[in-house]
């Protein structure tokens, strides 16, 4: 059998791809993104983008009704999108195998909040299995179909950022063909009126019956016995951490962290004379045990905010007595070394968004942002931004800010992506004109989901196993819902851009502006720099207000990075004494 290094993401997709998963579905987000290109890339499965992450679960939910095995990823926030589907499924149950992966982001290293996929698994009486390398991660999809044809549930796979992006080593298997269940219409199982539903949650209190017994003996919750009196309980990427760190120390590792094996629990807290409990982000654990009436220590200890590190648990279990100062002599201490320079993300080089923040922030309006690699237009210098709450909200906000403060909402414009527009932009915009509002809505059509990767979505189209597809023409759907003000712009032409704005705001009626001009990486221009005439260039700094990376002032000169601009001449735009010289606009440029 084959051993190969893969991170946590790929480990997933063969997971499913030996288990005999059919069928996979998901939404792009960091951490998650991966595991769905690379399931895509094996023979005899079927594989989509849906437009987001509820979509996606219910087309897992088809599958598995259907009677085949099925996959559905996303990150931790598109929990939140398909929450609603998962509580339901929960009391229905499965046929095939149902395996919904969670991506948590601990540290939030590209998220807008931290939360812990947990808590969901408590609320809707699912198991969940949290894997703390690549091995385990492949391994537990395997587990978690078993678990979910085995005791009628979904099961979520729980992975963090650390698990998801690390290598390790796996060993391959071959895949197991997982035959069609027979599917028989069972409208008690199925159907979830109330009558029904109310059967289906005493159905589900049996289940979750019979899955604490099972978590008392599935192998995933093992004991590592030690030779000191501490004793700690773990899962994930902490378990790794605590082995490096207390290598003497008696470990339960819990592979099913919930529901949770009370007995065996209660058992391993007898046999040591100190409790720890190490966990990411929230209490998960800590709490069950204090509610059981178990003396442990956690997060008086350890910290409940950010990602765990090695030294960072060092420094705790220093602080707590528990490591002496000197178990940490041979190893670096790194708490004392001057941070590294801090380099903030930046929209690339040429690209399509810059011109637009550049101009709203010009513009002084105020600007109801959204989820995408366009965020970065808030930070400075565009500082082109004012909020960002979650996938879909720009709209809404622009329309509660036009009901509240009228004159303000003349001054309000909701910023968007194409991806997230589909996602969840929809029913927003259909708000404002069911309830005759007037707000401005800027679509930054970049024919992408650029933020993870450039992952293809309904309107670019192509599917993600790469066919061709009817592509949503943007225009045409924000006309069919009801938008009869809506205008199609070149974002690198800031003359227009500012035009369409102008009149959008002026209108009294809801306005679409589609911004449209194809990711800059999508394109793989070569450079194609802008000139400077130095006799010209004063050294005012006004194109640096433009953030691009090809931008500097030395010596009261501007200069421009022949590598990195592609010409894409928005500096020149903005140029108040023509120093900088248009690029020869090409083929390379159009």
């Amino acid at each position: 059998m084959t051993r190969k290094m893969m991170t946590g993401n790929e480990a997933i997709a063969r997971g499913a791809y030996e288990a005999g998963v059919r069928l996979g579905a998901g939404y792009p987000g960091t951490p998650s993104t991966e595991i769905l290109e690379n399931f895509a890339r094996y023979p005899g499965i079927y594989a989509e983008w849906a437009p987001n992450e509820k979509v996606a679960l219910e087309v897992a939910i088809g599958a598995s009704l259907a009677g085949a095995r099925a996959l559905v990823t996303m990150k931790h926030v598109g929990v939140n999108v398909a929450a609603d589907p998962l509580l339901t499924l929960a009391y229905t149950g499965v046929n095939g195998g149902l395996v919904l992966v969670a991506a948590d982001d601990p540290g939030m290293h590209s998220s807008q909040n931290e939360q812990d996929t947990r808590h969901y698994a408590r609320l809707a009486k699912v198991p969940v299995l949290e894997p703390s390398d690549s091995q385990e991660a492949k391994d537990m999809v395997g587990l978690a179909l078993e678990i979910a044809e085995r005791f009628d549930i979904p099961v979520i796979l729980r992975t963090t950022t650390r698990v998801a992006h690390s290598q390790s080593f796996v060993q391959l298997g071959e895949r197991q063909e997982a035959e069609l269940r027979p599917y028989q219409k069972d409208v008690q199982k199925w159907l979830m009126v109330p009558a029904f539903g109310r059967l289906r949650r005493q159905s589900l209190e049996q289940r979750l019956s019979a899955l604490k017994e099972y978590a008392e003996t599935v192998p995933v919750n093992k004991i590592y016995p030690g030779e000191g009196k501490i004793g700690v309980i773990t899962s994930g990427i902490s378990f790794q951490y605590v082995r490096e760190l207390l290598p003497g120390a008696s470990i339960l590792k819990l592979g099913l962290t919930y529901p949770l094996p009370e007995q065996l629990i209660r058992k391993f807290a007898a046999s040591v004379d100190r409790l720890l409990v190490v966990e990411e982000v929230e209490p998960f654990l800590e709490e069950h045990l204090k509610q059981w009436g178990i003396t442990c220590e956690g997060k008086a200890i350890f910290p409940a905010v950010g990602e765990f590190s090695t030294a960072l648990l060092r420094r705790c279990l220093q602080q707590a007595g528990i490591l002496p100062a000197a178990a940490a002599a041979g190893a670096p201490d790194l708490s004392d070394m001057p941070a590294p320079p801090v380099r903030p993300p930046v929209l690339c080089a040429g690209c399509p968004h810059r011109g637009v923040f550049y101009l709203l922030s010009k513009m002084k309006l105020l600007v109801t942002g959204d989820i995408g690699c366009y965020t970065l237009g808030g930070l400075p210098p565009l500082a082109g931004i004012d909020s960002c709450v979650c996938m879909g909200a720009s709209i809404g906000m622009a329309h509660g800010i036009s009901r509240v403060a009228p004159g303000l909402a003349r001054r309000t414009v909701a910023v968007i992506g194409d991806s997230t527009f589909m996602h969840s932009g929809l029913t927003g915009l259909v708000n404002v004109v069911y309830n005759r509002g007037n707000s401005v809505v800027l679509i930054l059509d970049n024919r992408t989901t650029a933020m993870t990767g450039h992952q293809d979505h309904p309107a670019t189209g192509r599917t993600l196993l790469g066919q061709e597809a009817p592509a949503v023409d943007l225009e045409a759907l924000v006309r069919a819902l009801g938008v009869n003000h809506v205008a199609t712009v070149d974002p690198l032409d800031l003359k227009a851009l500012q035009q369409a704005l102008e009149e959008a705001l002026a209108a009294d009626c809801p306005a679409v502006i589609i911004a449209r001009r194809p990711c800059v990486l999508l394109r793989k221009l070569p450079p194609h720099p802008v000139a400077v005439d130095e006799e010209k260039c004063t050294g005012c700094k006004t194109c640096l207000k433009l953030g691009c990376p090809a931008l500097s002032v030395v010596d009261k000169k501007c200069r421009v990075d022949s590598i990195a601009c592609i010409g894409c001449n928005l500096c020149v735009q903005v140029c108040k004494f023509a120093a900088l010289q248009a690029a020869q606009r090409g083929e390379t440029n159009a």
